[in-house]
């Protein structure tokens, strides 16, 4: 998936994106750029939900922790935008995001950018760039609603939610552009940990609406306490081996690690 040949040097463009907020977009995003790094990768990330800054405040806290350790590890390049509330101001701020992403391209490997939980110019330019999006969907049957229009009496499925309607507009762009295939991956994020019946019936519905959609589907990060306590200081269950922080692996993480690079692995698979 990322373009390791001499030239042109294009980067892989990920976008991290639900219409939805409190999906885990941004523990995915981290997880993802420190694993990639982690392979040698040079990694941007955008931050596009500036307001809230969740992505942002993940990087600030793991460099601060490098310097109060006096350690190195993986920190991808941060570039953190919010919306511009002056609309005479939009057009040119969205001008200098699409510049300073194409201008990524040419710098790096993969680009990452965590988007806004809503939908504004800033989430709408970011799908513009993507090459894979990932969208994180929790275990709620509620949260199905923007993707499709679902009747639990009777499971059939009707006509597409607003984030998946706008999914498509942006595929149907892409073929009228001649750009390449949109590879769109929904992941089962913040899941909980018990085999309930509402978390299976919402995977058989992603599953039945990746056939009509176009997407691929694949369980995620469950609902783990400790990507939560790892935030404040900025890691990842991928750190968690390195010998400077010595921090003992307990179950949990080993679980966790297990679930990132499962993760992972389904969204770049080994050529």
């Amino acid at each position: 998936m990322i373009n390791t040949s001499p030239a042109p040097h294009r980067a892989h463009t990920i976008v991290v994106s639900n219409e939805k907020g409190g999906t885990g977009k941004s523990t995915i995003s981290m997880h993802l750029a420190v694993m990639l790094m982690q392979e040698g990768f040079s990694v941007a990330v955008i931050d596009l939900d500036g307001r809230q800054g969740t992505l942002s405040k993940y990087i600030e806290n793991r460099k601060k922790f490098c310097r109060l350790k006096n350690i190195k590890l993986p920190i991808p390049t941060l570039f953190t935008y919010a919306p511009q509330e002056d609309s005479s101001l939009i057009a040119a701020n969205r001008e200098n995001i699409s510049s300073r992403i194409n201008e990524l391209r040419r710098e790096y490997d993969a680009i990452i950018i965590d988007t806004p939980g809503t939908k504004n110019y800033l989430f709408d330019e970011a799908h513009q760039h993507a090459d894979t999006l990932i969208t994180p969907m929790t275990d709620s049957l509620i949260d199905l609603n923007v993707m499709a229009d679902i009747d639990l009496e009777s499971a059939t499925i009707g006509k597409p939610g607003h984030y998946a309607a706008f999914i498509w507009d942006i595929k149907k762009q892409m073929a009228a552009e001649g750009r390449g295939y949109l590879n769109w991956i929904v992941v089962g994020n913040k899941t909980s940990n018990y085999n309930s019946k509402n978390k299976s019936a919402v995977f058989e519905y992603l599953e039945r609406l990746g056939k009509l959609f176009g997407f691929r589907f694949t369980p995620g990060l469950k609902d783990r306490i400790i990507y939560k306590e790892l935030f404040l200081e900025g890691l990842t269950v991928l750190d968690m081996q390195n010998p400077a922080i010595r921090m003992k692996m307990t179950m949990s993480h080993l679980a966790a690690k297990r679930e990132v690079r499962s993760v992972a692995e389904f969204i770049c698979p080994e050529e």
